[in-house]
């Protein structure tokens, strides 16, 4: 109990017991009732139950104060004693609301007690009211502010993007996650509308829809394509909420999006390979169809071939049409290939040595102008496969090579080993974990635009000129590495060449059964600080999380611009430089150059999804570096950091052969 006194009634003075759990709240109300009576009121305050009960049996009070809130069954229990009997004082519960009516009807009662100073009671009442009133005025206002912070951080923290516009649509505030994903500062984009994101790839009968929506006073809730501001799009789920003021007139809406765009792709790949195992399928139940009516066509002819005289002029109309027939049943079988229902001699095999062998016959087949290199991998996994098919695999490759290089070039066939961890697995959602053989052929040709990335392993797709091609090639190859068990993927921007890299999985003995390693128990740490300069930014982010899990510093660049500046704005030591290779802006050997001269000690690593030697190759790298092809497991990663951290070499750059 605090400032207790035993003044009783007779002294004039209005008595008021406090009751409350907080301390601090029941001083603050104690001073605003005497700053509006000190001279006229005695108070005591009391912190538990018990307190209570004691303080009212010790002393007579004419009005008890209990802020307890009068609703919650509790309340009552400040009075009540243990044999269920109550103390008899006027009584007011301050909740959140306070009720002038029954504080006026608590103070009438404690004026009519006996022995009440009936006068004095309804005198000082103003007084109490005036600061009780205070006191729950300024605690309902920190209640606001309070909720008003909580609400300020949820929105400030929110992964969400939280968009305020007014009614025109200009906006007023944007949260940190808008910042964050969308690359603008608020200072950047508030008086704007939200057009600053619009892309080239949303139809406008959206956006009428989206305003038609919302200024009809609905909720609009849809997925829109938006730019960021380096020009990469995005997309989110979208909510625009209509806020309305008390009249109902609408005066602000709020815009609520996640980003899905990681979701997106991994759909797209998922709806890709569902779409070509169903032409796959289509094309395979036509082959074998269609080879029946080929083989009829073939063998009437050749009946009607072996009746015809040696001097028969139709006989070289049947040759035609068994000559015919022939490269139709050629074209079927490339189908049956596709569709995965060709017939398949399987036997384990080394990869080094079939396409060792078939790329020493390559030159004769695309000609003496490409020059074709082979880089074995050193102790290469077993695969399970049709040597056969895998040879028309390469020859499929390197034909669609040489069409993209009219005027010669290099065509780079490069084996090794790779561990696709779940961290690989997560960004291509069709793809198991585990180990594989991986088989790059890689061109140093014209590039493949990106609307046809997504249709070059569709049969019969081609962009080539009308005779030059039936477009079953890359079909066939898909086709095979399926049926394999197998994966294919393709890099390649205009200009940049082409990668085509099949992953064909480890064949694991009988009776043992092996499960992809743990990247936490292998992965060795470091202390070192590391520049990591990634252009995607997912591969930045995840890369980034993982080397700080391993012990580094990491500073992060989008692309070589912000290398060079991130590196000169950094005033500690860069032990390395993690480094894209083909990157907008400025390619990773170009920062390379200008930071070893910057930093003579820094050792450089490069990544990236084109094989190593035809990276090497084709000129984008004039020095010996180290080299690391995407995909890599991140133990890889791990181990190659500390292969090239710890190289006693002089020179930054070292050879290497992953």
């Amino acid at each position: 109990m605090s400032g207790a006194t035993k003044s009783g009634n007779g002294s004039g003075r209005l008595r008021i017991l406090l009751a409350g759990e907080g301390q601090a709240d029941l001083a603050d109300l104690r001073e605003l009732l005497l700053r509006a009576g000190a001279d006229r009121l005695t108070i005591d305050c009391v912190y538990t139950r018990e307190e209570t009960r004691s303080q009212l049996k010790k002393s007579k009070y004419d009005l008890l104060l209990v802020d307890y809130p009068e609703g919650d069954g509790g309340a009552r229990h400040w009075l009540g004693e243990p044999d269920g009997s109550e103390i008899q004082v006027p009584a007011v519960f301050l909740g959140e609301y306070f009720n002038n009516g029954g504080m006026e009807a608590a103070i009438q009662a404690a004026a009519c007690q006996p022995g009440g100073c009936s006068r004095t009671v309804p005198c000082l009442g103003l007084y109490v009211l005036s600061g009780i009133e205070t006191y729950l005025k300024q605690r309902q206002n920190r209640n606001s502010e309070e909720m008003l912070q909580k609400l300020r951080h949820s929105v400030e923290q929110s992964p969400d993007l939280v968009m305020i516009t007014n009614s025109a649509g200009v906006l007023e505030y944007v949260n940190p996650a808008f910042e964050k994903l969308t690359g603008y500062a608020s200072a950047e984009v508030l008086g704007q509308t939200l057009g600053i994101l619009k892309s080239d790839q949303q139809s406008g009968e959206l956006y009428e829809e989206m305003w038609n929506t919302v200024l009809s006073g609905k909720v609009f809730n849809g997925t829109v394509m938006n730019r960021k501001k380096n020009g990469e799009t995005f997309v989110i789920e979208k909510a625009i909420t209509p806020l309305r003021n008390r009249e109902g007139r609408t005066t602000h809406f709020i815009s609520t999006g996640r980003d899905i765009t990681d979701q997106r792709k991994l759909e797209s790949q998922l709806h890709q390979s569902q779409k070509m195992d169903a032409i796959g399928l289509l094309a395979g139940g036509v082959a074998h169809d269609f080879n029946n009516l080929l083989l009829v066509i073939s063998a009437y002819a050749e009946l009607v071939l072996d009746s015809l005289g040696a001097e028969d002029p139709s006989r070289r109309k049947m040759d035609e049409i068994i000559t015919a027939t022939r490269r139709a049943a050629d074209l079927t079988r490339q189908l049956l290939a596709f569709g995965r229902k060709q017939m398949q001699s399987l036997r384990v095999l080394d990869l080094n040595t079939v396409v060792g062998e078939i790329s020493r016959m390559l030159p004769r087949l695309i000609g003496e102008d490409i020059q074709v290199v082979f880089v074995p991998g050193q102790d290469l996994v077993k695969v399970k496969a049709d040597p056969a098919q895998i040879e028309q695999v390469v020859m499929n490759l390197a034909t669609n090579a040489r069409d993209a290089m009219p005027g010669g070039g290099k065509l780079t066939i490069e084996t090794s080993n790779v561990n696709l961890d779940q961290a690989y697995v997560q960004r291509h959602v069709i793809v198991p974990a585990g180990e594989y053989a991986l088989l790059a052929v890689s061109d140093s040709g014209e590039g493949i635009a990106a609307e046809h990335l997504n249709h070059i392993f569709e049969p019969f797709y081609t962009t080539k000129e009308a005779g030059k091609g039936t477009g079953l090639g890359l079909a066939t190859a898909y086709g095979i590495v399926k049926q394999s068990g197998g994966f294919i993927w393709v890099y390649s921007e205009p200009g940049q060449g082409t990668t085509f890299k099949i992953y064909l999985p480890r064949v694991v003995r009988a009776g043992k059964v092996e499960s992809p390693p743990q990247v936490a128990q292998s992965s060795p740490h470091g202390k070192e600080t590391v520049l990591l300069v990634e252009d995607e930014a997912a591969v930045r982010a995840s890369t980034c999380e993982f080397l700080v899990r391993c012990g580094y510093t990491v500073v992060t660049a989008e692309n070589g611009e912000e290398a060079l500046r991130v590196s000169r704005d950094y005033s500690g030591p860069i032990h390395l430089m993690i480094s894209d290779v083909v990157m907008p802006k400025m390619g990773g050997p170009k920062v390379a150059e200008q930071l070893m001269a910057e930093r003579p000690g820094m050792k450089v690593l490069f990544v990236s999804g084109y094989a190593e030697n035809t990276v090497l190759q084709h000129g984008k790298i004039d020095v010996a570096a180290q080299f690391l092809s995407k995909p890599f497991s991140l133990s890889t990663l791990a181990n190659k950091i500390r292969e090239v951290l710890e190289t006693s070499e002089s020179l930054a750059y070292a050879t290497s052969s992953l």
